[in-house]
């Protein structure tokens, strides 16, 4: 075989020339022992979207507290070491849940980052000094107008 130059394959349809590097690394024909061969795919199983699964949560969870508050009116259910404050526990998929016992975090009015320091004279939270040196720079007029952005309504001395 010459450069560039490729032997034609013959008229009867019988190929001579070897496989080519791109066929020999291929795994195609190689057999596949991660793959079950007695699996079949299950018909009846339907995908269904996220609204559907937490529809589905939300009426069983209501469901199951009906059957509780029944069994209790009834006296048929035994409480455990008297708990009875299961109801009021949060879930996924309640938003009643207690506040949060961590500080609030504050966000720098000019950059979006956290906010550790606080400008006394306009009252423009800020994360460094080069944010710093920007909110020095600012009109009253501008500083009053991040504080409204932020939604604080307070006067610039």
């Amino acid at each position: 075989m010459k450069w560039g130059f490729r032997k034609k394959a013959p008229i009867d349809g019988t190929s001579t020339s070897t496989p080519s590097l791109a066929e020999q690394l291929s795994y195609l024909r190689n057999p596949r022992p991660f793959k079950n061969p007695n699996y079949t795919k299950n018909a009846n199983r339907r995908a269904r979207n996220l609204k559907n699964v937490l529809s589905q949560e939300r009426e069983r969870e209501r469901t199951e507290r009906e059957r509780r508050r029944q069994e209790k009116l009834e006296g048929t259910s035994m409480d455990v070491d008297g708990d009875d404050s299961e109801e009021d526990l949060p879930s996924y998929t309640s938003i009643e849940a207690p506040p949060s016992v961590l500080p609030q975090k504050h966000y720098c009015d000019i950059t979006g980052l956290e906010a550790p320091y606080t400008d006394p004279a306009t009252g423009l939270r800020y994360h460094d000094k080069s944010v710093y040196d920007v909110v020095k720079s600012l009109s009253a007029s501008a500083a009053k107008e991040y504080l409204s952005a932020r939604g604080v309504n307070s006067i610039v001395k």
